[in-house]
This record gives C-alpha cells, sequence and structure tokens, in this order.
C-alpha cells in the first residue's frame, strides 16, 4: 500500500477510479450506478453506515415525488418540470431532468424491492402534495426514505463493492480547479502510532452525497449521527446556490421527527408550560378557538413554515410564531394527542376539515384516537423510539429541516466551480424558494443516476500521489499542532452548541440584516482563531473540532449568503421572514443567487436563471445521436 509519511505517522494512500461520499439513499444508488455502467474500480466512504438523514429520519407519511402512473388524469415530463421550476429561483433545465429521469429511478426503486403501495391493476395511486396540481405523491409510510437505503444497500453490498466504513472527510484535496481526492480521519485513535486516523483515498471523480448543513442549527430535525461536512466542499472551492433557502417546521426534539400531515389534522392541543403552569396558547394569537382548530389542521398540508401562510387565509405559519414565542419566552412547547383542545367541537372545523375527517372514518373520540385510526403506524414510529402518544406530551419545536440550496450543480450535476466533483442529494442545490413535497427523495435518485451516467462516459486518470504530498503534509501538521492541549470532547461539543444558538438567532426562519452581520462577525472571530483555541486531548476530540471548524465555514458561507441577499433587497420568502415583514420578495424570483467562499470570506452574485429547454422531440434526430 501506498503512504506519505509525516513527522508522527505514515498516512496510508487508496486509490479507485471513483468514489463516494456518503452512505444515504443518493450514495448508495450512485455507487450500484457506477457498477451498473461498468465502473469497478470504486468505493463508497461513509462516517458510519447507520447514520444520515435518508435512514433516520421521515414524517407521518414521508412523501416520494413522481410523474403521476395511475388514472385518467393526464400527465407528462413537461408540466411536472414546470410544477417544479415554478417554485421560483430553480434552473430550467435542472427542473426538466429531475422529471424525466423521475419514473426510470422510481421504477428501479420498485424492482430492488421498495414497498411502494399499488392497486389490484398494478396502478401505483398517488396523492396531491404541496405546491402540486397533479396526484403525483406516492409513499411508503413514515419510513420511505429508509427503505429506499435499505434497498439501493443490498444492492451495493450484492456487487461486493467496497464500504469503508467510519470515515469521515475532513479535506477534499484538489489541483488547481479540480478535485482529485479525500482525506478521510478514523475515530480509531491513536492506533499503533497512528495518532490522527488519517487516510488519503485518491479518485478520477468524487460523487459528495454529504446531505445537508445538518448541525449548523440548535434546533434540527436532521438526525443528531448526521452533522455537516458541506464546509469542506466550500474550503475546496465549490460554490453554493440558493443557500438562503431552507425549510423549517414543528418537529419533535426527544426523537427527532417531521409533525406534518395527519400528525396535525387529527387536531392536537398545543400546550405551553411554565413556571405558572400550563396553558393552551394558540387561541390567543389566532383570536377564537376555532381559528386556532382550522389553522392547526392545515399545518398538517402546510407543514412549512412559510410567510404567505402567517397573516392570510387560516395563518397556518402563525402557529410557527406562537410556538417560537413561547419557547423563547422561556416556556415548553408540547403537542398533546390524548385530551382535545379546549372547545374543540367537530362543527367548528372548516369544510375542508370537517369533509377529511369524515372521509377518513375518524369523526370520533380524542386525538391518538383519532390517529390511530387514520394513520397507526405514525403511532408506533413514537412506540418504537420510546415515546408512547397516548399518554405522553410531546416536547416540540420549530426545527431545521431541508436545505433546498446547496453546491451548485451543472446540468450533469458537477459542480460548476470545481471539476470532476459532484454534488448529489441534498447537498445538491437543486431546488430554490419552494419545491413539492417529496421532490427530495426523487432529486437523490435523479442526481446519483446522472452524475454516475456522466462519469461513466468519460475515463480520467488519478493523480500521482507525489503532486497531492505537499497539501497534504500540510494538512497534517496542523492537525498535529492541535493535539497535547486539555480540550476534551464534551467541551468540543458544548462550543458546537453555541454555534448551532448563534446560527438559528440569525439565520433560521425570522432574520434581519443585524443578527446576521452580528453572527458573521462571532464566526469569523471563531474561524481566525480555530487552531489556538481547539488544543485537544485526544483523536476523538480532535474529529468532533474538526467538524466544528466545517460548522464554522457552513455558517459563514449561509450567512454570507443571506447578508448579500438581503443587501440585494431581499424580503421575506420561502420558509422565512426578513424583518419581520410578510411583504413577500418578488425581484429575486427569476435569479438563482451563487456564494463562493475563500479564505473566511464570502461573496455572491445574482444570475437569471436558466429557462426549461425546448428539448429534441423528433424519434429519428434522437435515435441517430443516442450513444455517441
Amino acid at each position: 500500500m501506498k503512504s506519505i509519511n509525516i513527522s508522527v505517522c505514515d498516512i496510508p494512500v487508496l486509490e479507485y477510479d471513483a468514489i463516494v461520499v456518503g452512505s444515504g439513499a443518493a450514495g448508495y444508488n450512485a455507487a450500484d450506478t457506477l457498477y451498473s455502467l461498468g465502473k469497478k474500480n470504486i468505493a463508497l466512504i461513509t462516517e458510519g453506515r447507520m447514520m444520515g438523514t435518508s435512514r433516520n429520519t421521515g414524517s407521518d407519511k414521508q412523501t416520494y415525488y413522481k410523474l403521476q402512473s395511475s388514472g385518467d388524469v393526464p400527465d407528462s415530463v413537461y408540466d411536472m418540470a414546470k410544477s417544479l421550476y415554478d417554485g421560483g429561483a430553480m434552473n430550467g433545465d435542472t427542473a426538466l431532468i429531475e422529471a424525466a429521469y423521475s419514473q426510470r429511478c422510481f421504477y428501479k426503486l420498485v424492482n430492488l424491492g421498495v414497498p411502494f403501495p399499488y392497486n389490484e391493476y398494478g396502478e401505483f395511486v398517488g396523492y396531491r402534495t404541496d405546491h402540486d396540481e397533479r396526484r403525483r405523491a406516492t409513499s411508503c409510510g413514515p419510513l420511505t426514505s429508509k427503505y429506499m437505503t435499505e434497498a439501493l444497500e443490498r444492492a451495493v453490498l450484492s456487487k461486493n463493492i467496497p464500504v469503508l466504513n467510519g470515515h469521515r472527510v475532513i479535506k477534499i484535496l484538489t489541483d488547481g480547479n479540480r478535485a482529485v481526492g479525500v482525506i478521510t480521519q478514523r475515530e480509531k485513535s491513536a492506533i499503533d502510532g497512528d495518532p490522527l486516523g488519517l487516510c488519503i483515498i485518491l479518485a478520477g471523480d468524487i460523487i459528495y452525497a454529504v446531505g445537508g448543513p445538518s448541525a449548523i442549527y440548535q434546533n434540527s430535525v436532521y438526525p443528531e449521527s448526521q452533522t455537516c461536512a458541506l464546509g469542506a466542499a466550500f474550503e475546496a472551492g465549490a460554490e453554493g446556490a440558493s443557500l438562503t433557502e431552507s425549510q423549517y417546521g414543528i418537529a419533535s426534539t426527544k426523537f427527532r421527527w417531521n409533525l406534518s400531515g395527519t400528525y396535525q389534522q387529527v387536531v392536537p392541543r398545543y400546550v405551553s408550560v411554565g413556571d405558572d403552569g400550563e396553558s393552551e396558547f394558540l387561541p390567543e394569537y389566532f383570536g377564537s378557538v376555532k381559528a386556532a382548530l382550522d389553522a392547526t389542521f392545515m399545518k398538517g398540508y402546510q407543514w412549512p413554515f412559510d410567510p404567505r401562510k402567517v397573516d392570510v387565509g387560516t395563518r397556518s405559519s402563525l402557529v410557527d410564531i406562537a410556538v417560537y414565542t413561547e419557547i423563547k419566552n422561556g416556556r415548553k412547547v408540547y403537542l398533546d394527542f390524548t385530551k382535545n383542545p379546549a372547545g374543540f367541537d367537530f362543527s367548528l372545523l372548516s369544510d375542508e376539515a370537517r369533509t377529511y375527517l369524515e372521509n377518513s372514518g375518524a369523526t370520533f373520540g380524542t386525538p391518538i384516537e383519532r390517529l390511530e385510526k387514520m394513520n397507526s403506524r405514525a403511532v408506533k414510529l413514537y412506540r418504537d423510539n420510546g415515546i408512547d402518544l397516548h399518554t405522553e406530551l410531546l416536547e416540540i419545536a420549530v426545527c431545521a429541516q431541508h436545505n433546498n440550496g446547496g453546491l451548485a450543480i451543472t446540468a450533469d450535476y458537477e459542480s460548476t466551480t470545481l471539476s470532476r466533483f459532484y454534488p448529489v442529494g441534498e447537498c445538491a442545490g437543486v431546488f430554490g424558494v419552494y419545491r413539492p413535497g417529496g421532490s427530495a427523495l426523487n432529486s437523490t435518485q435523479v442526481s446519483s443516476t446522472r452524475a454516475a451516467q456522466k462519469i461513466a462516459k468519460e475515463s480520467v486518470g488519478i493523480i500521482d500521489v507525489s503532486e497531492i504530498a505537499p497539501q497534504a503534509t500540510e494538512f497534517a501538521d496542523a492537525l498535529t499542532a492541535m493535539l497535547g492541549g486539555g480540550m476534551d470532547t464534551a467541551q468540543v461539543l458544548s462550543r458546537r452548541g453555541e454555534y448551532g444558538k448563534v446560527m438559528f438567532g440569525a439565520g433560521a426562519f425570522l432574520r434581519s440584516e443585524g443578527d446576521v452581520l452580528s453572527a458573521i462577525s462571532y464566526f469569523e472571530r471563531e474561524l481566525s482563531c480555530f487552531y489556538e483555541n481547539y488544543r485537544v486531548s485526544d483523536t476523538r476530540a480532535l474529529m468532533q473540532a474538526l467538524i466544528n471548524r466545517d460548522i464554522i465555514i457552513t455558517s459563514l458561507t449561509y450567512l454570507g449568503a443571506i447578508r448579500d441577499y438581503i443587501a440585494d433587497g431581499g424580503k421575506s420568502r420561502g420558509s422565512y421572514l426578513v424583518g419581520g415583514s410578510t411583504e413577500i420578495d418578488t425581484e429575486h424570483f427569476d435569479k438563482v443567487q451563487y456564494t463562493s467562499y475563500k479564505d473566511g470570506k464570502t461573496r455572491s452574485r445574482f444570475e437569471m436563471r436558466r429557462k426549461i429547454p425546448e428539448s429534441e422531440q423528433w424519434f429519428e434526430t434522437v435515435y441517430n445521436k443516442f450513444g455517441k
């Protein structure tokens, strides 16, 4: 085995034609597709096979969005592309690709055994999701993405594709503007003369499937096992797109889970608890019991926070503000499924809510009894995670849930600024302001398939280890200097908690220019003295400290994008309020914001988004071009 010698140890060097970083639905599909297309000298690298959002998160009925495939309602690739594109700030060629590949990717999952429901005639019957005019949504229940991940993992393991488990990517190696490999750290600390636990993995191509900015926020529905690895990409030169556009919504905190759909449609009690006792606080914010009940029900459909729904219609997003305000005032907030809200009566519900419950056979009893009737798997999910909704209050908060933006991509999902580097899944900046529910799961498959196809068409060599030795050695020497201090893992994690508070206070669903600028200054100070502040006691603390550094860089880049958006006149939109105003931005709807990071500073530019292309439809032309 090749290696690079540094002052304290030898760093082993592995070489592959292509590597995939990440073991979620996108990563496993990328590896499986690469192999099927003839790329055999590949490996999948993961911090932990059982970690990550795909395997560990969901909702009441986690949605997969695809081209409609049942009934007599017409649909087309272009119609679906338009639904995606109409969300704003999304490139049209990306929208068309996401639509065109949707059924191909969906039926691969079906053939791998993912249990999407179909009727007696074989139709995969769908339902309408948010920001969609068709019935394109389908679901396996709360654990759709988990089933996808497990099925794709079985496919990868059956092909004997190497899975390098326990490797955390801490640096992306570059040669000019090309990605040529990664440095990973293994938590097997201080093993036989290896105090750093480093490994260098060189590759002709890198598919980056590491998920979203999961640990940068204090309140998050991302699994605790997933932290953040976008900072390494920003530092290597990959630019971001639409970083301002994250989604936030109500979720449970003891067990992190989205509380959308039937969790809200059964109309549970919202309870605030403080030193003065318990309060059902929503009627105070809405002015009446009826308005509060209607907003609670609509929260099921309109789960993410949306500034358009704060003071218009049923005002369902006022629920989020009410929950946030109660928590900010030092109280704890819960959902209670054991009792009906005070003053509850089915006659008070809107026609839509009452009809929905009637059609579901659930116009009776308490919220938990209605939930058992309508979606017993949603109840079982909490029971399996140690929470009995029949007897316990469920602590909640407004939490970060998904990033519509991410690393900027071309039509082949290659980084716009870092060649041979392919962001896929949530870390790819696919979407803009709004997106249909479930489109993120479709994108995990489309993006990873498309990237694998591009790589399979082209062969590039693996760089010689001598060419990256200087940057690897310099990096390893900096890490060596961090060892021998007194900071332990608990102290590192405590500081991470402070980062999350700052980021959530400035860059979550309530934003102001002053808070953003203050947070940027804070993180710039943290980065400038990082190596002095983080003198750690052992390798495990070192790994956690490097995660903190990634979080600092990611937070700086996201905050820089928010700063530049506000400075460009950006107003409230998507899933956040700017300056407390519900005036909705229209100026940036047809623009994509690109943000780059270098040496602790960020800058942004705004470009008109690419329109949906007029694709070639004459068969003979496509036939003669195909395969060339």
